[in-house]
């Protein structure tokens, strides 16, 4: 079941098409990665998503139905700009915020303190924004995108201006959020937050839409039946149903080949090695998300 979706988006501004026919289909409960290069259309579906801008044609469904103003409240956006005021005090401003999303002001005030405690920031409610430093403000930004639990989180580059411990606390929430049932769609640069969090990917490029599906599933479909094979041994050949791409000793005192099938099976190639090594481990080698970025935004150059 999808919680969102989009339909032949099209938006134009004066001179440039920002999206082109945009179409995607984000899984409730997923953790979705809406990738692609700078001024790709991303920041774009965004806004439209969030009611900031209209499409200029096209429809966007949540829950299946067409995307109206009380959505609103069931989403909740942490642009890449940050939008705090920042002579506001901490606690005021957040308040602020819960009411401009329907929470009652009582429960604002528990919701706020709850949370600020829980991100180690319980002394700042008195504080002005503009005194915080930029990964404290993004600690204040996420808790006022979800302070109103939303269904539906859309971040934008959330780890930015944060250091390695406070990313990891941000991690954390977003997990725990995902699992109390909010679906999270990230727009990021950083592949490895790819890697490690996101179920779905979307890949928008030049206004389009070049990709979309389970990760696991992309990252098998973009294999080259290359694998890498640990050995005692140095690997000095193979036969002509394989490519030994490289052989490196590593620091186990070992050597790791890669190896590209171009004929035979798995079992031949084992096989074959065996016959002058100890074959200590043996896997398949998966592109990236970062490779597969790179191959396919360069493709469509």
């Amino acid at each position: 079941m999808n919680i969102l979706q989009t339909k032949n988006v099209v938006k134009r501004y004066t001179n440039h098409t920002a999206l082109n026919n945009v179409s995607i289909s984000v899984p409730k409960g997923s953790i979705y990665g809406l990738l692609g290069p700078n001024g790709a259309g991303k920041t774009s579906l965004i806004r439209i998503i969030t009611q900031i801008t209209g499409a200029d044609s096209g429809e966007v469904l949540i829950h299946g139905e067409p995307l109206m103003p009380k959505h609103t409240e069931d989403i909740g956006y942490m642009p890449e700009e940050r939008g705090l005021y920042r002579k506001m005090k901490v606690g005021e401003q957040l308040i602020y915020l819960a009411r401009l999303k329907g929470m009652k002001q009582s429960e604002a005030r528990l919701k706020i303190k709850e949370w600020l405690k829980r991100l180690d920031i319980d002394g700042w409610w008195n504080k002005n924004v503009e005194d915080l430093s930029k990964g404290m403000q993004q600690k204040v930004q996420f808790i006022s995108t979800v302070l109103h639990h939303p269904q539906l989180l859309i971040l934008d580059e959330p780890f930015s201006g944060l250091d390695p411990v406070n990313e990891n606390i941000i991690r954390d929430e977003i997990l725990a959020l995902r699992k109390q049932g909010s679906t999270v769609i990230f727009s990021t640069h950083r592949m490895e937050t790819v890697e490690e969090l996101c179920d779905d990917i979307a890949l928008i490029n030049k206004s389009q839409k070049i990709l979309e599906g389970k990760k696991k599933e992309i990252k098998e479909q973009h294999k080259t039946n290359t694998f890498l094979m640990e050995t005692d041994r140095e690997i000095m050949q193979v036969s002509n149903q394989f490519n030994l791409i490289e052989c490196n000793p590593n620091e186990n005192g070992n050597f790791v080949s890669k190896i590209k099938m171009l004929a035979g099976t798995n079992n031949e190639l084992l096989a074959e090695v065996m016959q002058n090594a100890n074959v200590v481990s043996f896997s398949e080698e998966f592109p990236s998300m970062h490779d597969i970025f790179i191959q396919l935004v360069t493709e469509k150059k």
